[in-house]
């Protein structure tokens, strides 16, 4: 089994209260004259009190259009990965010439060469280190990289793999749409990044963090129009259909029960859910779906309430969280994610 050795977090220094948001937000995206009840009714109801920015709030109006906001991303991606990873491989103990792979997710801005290359020479990685570079997975990227990452450390059980994920979301905001989904985007998303050192099983070393048994994809059919971007001019416009929680109704309770019982183990035997925050209706659904016990996903949803929905940063931020309360050792513990495709990941730990 993988062993995820450490998980470290790291958000932008411009943090900001929901209320201050929701009126920028108004200001750039609802054309004059037009009636704010949608969007302050999403805004309040969006379990979200405060988020932190790529930018300072006054700054997002001064972007000129798509390449002026990628250029940011790249920029700010960077120095917010660099500090993940170098928090991450500090708590595991371990230098960064011991990584043998980094994988790096987004799906908020482009850059080439990717953000994992330009991090090999600041952070001081080997020139031999392998790279893969994820764009489009979305919110389900965080679990769906400890996936691949276990899948690859399988092979190479004395190598240490780093998974960064940097989102900022924020940046793709569209000034120019007052549609319900751009609206429920502007309420949601925050900026973040996180980074998870693993090791095979063959690499001895410190660290008490979770072993990863298992992982399973699951790409829901018909699906495609749920989530994703609208590539355009202006960059990437949100495409967010409000039958996300149905979906999540109609088939989770299923591939989780599967999943569980090939392991001999029901969703009454997980001591610990880590939980992507899609938003409350989201969360709701997955609660009421396996019948979760009441406080199954509080953990997620004060993370949703501090930061936002981070996309695929948000899960790892869970997960440091869930690590840091402790749980029984021994014990099996799930992690969830949903995203564009429409598609969920899980990833079946144990403590």
């Amino acid at each position: 089994m993988t062993r995820i050795a450490a998980v470290r977090g790291a958000l932008p220094a411009h943090r900001y209260p929901q209320t201050e948001i929701t009126e920028a937000f108004a200001d750039m995206c609802l054309p004059p004259g037009t009636s704010r009840r949608l969007l302050d009714r999403v805004h309040t109801n969006s379990g979200v009190h405060s988020r932190h920015l790529a930018l300072p709030l006054d700054h997002y109006a001064k972007l000129d259009g798509f390449g002026a906001a990628n250029d940011v991303f790249a920029e700010v991606a960077v120095d917010l990965a660099a500090e993940a990873v170098d928090a991450a491989l500090l708590a595991a103990g371990l230098a960064p010439r011991d990584v043998d792979l980094i994988v790096f997710t987004t799906v908020t801005g482009i850059a080439v060469p990717s953000i994992d290359a330009r991090l090999v020479g600041r952070l001081g990685l080997r020139p031999d280190v392998k790279r893969l570079p994820v764009f489009g997975l979305g919110c389900v990227a965080g679990v769906a990289g400890i996936a691949r990452v276990h899948d690859y450390l399988r092979g190479w059980p004395e190598h240490v793999a780093v998974l960064v994920s940097v989102e900022l979301c924020s940046l793709t905001v569209q000034r120019d749409d007052s549609s319900a989904a751009n609206v429920v985007a502007g309420a949601l998303f925050g900026d973040g990044a996180a980074a998870v050192v693993a090791c095979g099983d063959a690499r001895t070393g410190p660290g008490r963090g979770p072993r990863v048994v298992s992982s399973r994809s699951r790409l829901y059919p018909h699906s495609e129009g749920v989530m994703g971007w609208q590539v355009g001019e202006s960059g990437f416009r949100i495409v967010l259909d409000p039958s996300v929680p149905d979906v999540v109704r109609e088939y989770l309770a299923d591939d989780v029960g599967e999943f569980l019982a090939e392991h001999g183990l029901t969703t009454s035997d997980i001591t610990a859910w880590v939980c992507h925050p899609g938003g409350p209706k989201v969360l709701d659904a997955v609660a009421e779906t396996l019948e979760l016990p009441p406080g199954a996903l509080d953990l997620t949803r004060r993370l949703l309430a501090a930061t936002g929905n981070l996309s695929s940063s948000s899960v790892l931020h869970v997960l440091r969280d869930t690590m840091a309360a402790t749980p029984q050792p021994g014990t099996p513990g799930l992690m969830i994610a949903m995203g564009p495709g429409f598609c969920s990941e899980l990833v079946l730990l144990e403590w």
